[in-house]
């Protein structure tokens, strides 16, 4: 069995990471912070979206994969990509809005938890089939 799906979804957030590190990028230059926030609220808030971005993706990313290889259908693989992508979307836009916006922020989250658990509960049911 090959990757048909997973690719597609790890490159779109491949491309998002990449964003979300360009906006940190530009802000510390614009802000002449190289090192940590220096005390800069919109920098810290930045940096936490594409921080907390890095720490829930990956793991996301190898259930569904793990669960495509698996043999899982091809509707759950796209289930898990749809919502970690409205859960990361949601949860960068909430956050990065001053004051944030905490209906998004707790969507994102919920939306990206509910990708994990779909994904996990894919592998294992494909484990034990």
């Amino acid at each position: 069995m090959t990757l048909a799906i997973t690719p597609v979804y790890a490159a779109l957030f491949a491309l998002f990471f990449v964003a979300l590190s360009l906006r940190v990028i530009r802000f510390r230059r614009s802000a002449r912070i190289s090192l940590g926030d220096g005390g800069d609220e919109e920098l810290r808030r930045r940096s936490r979206v594409h921080a907390n971005f890095a720490e829930y993706v990956p793991l996301a990313l190898v259930l569904m994969a793990l669960a495509e290889l698996q043999g899982q259908p091809g509707w759950t693989i796209h289930l898990v990509g749809a919502l970690l992508a409205v859960g990361r979307l949601a949860h960068a836009y909430g956050v990065s809005q001053a004051p944030q916006i905490l209906k998004l922020r707790v969507l994102g989250m919920v939306s990206t938890i509910a990708a994990m658990v779909t994904g996990a509960v894919a592998n294992i049911t494909a484990a034990l089939a």
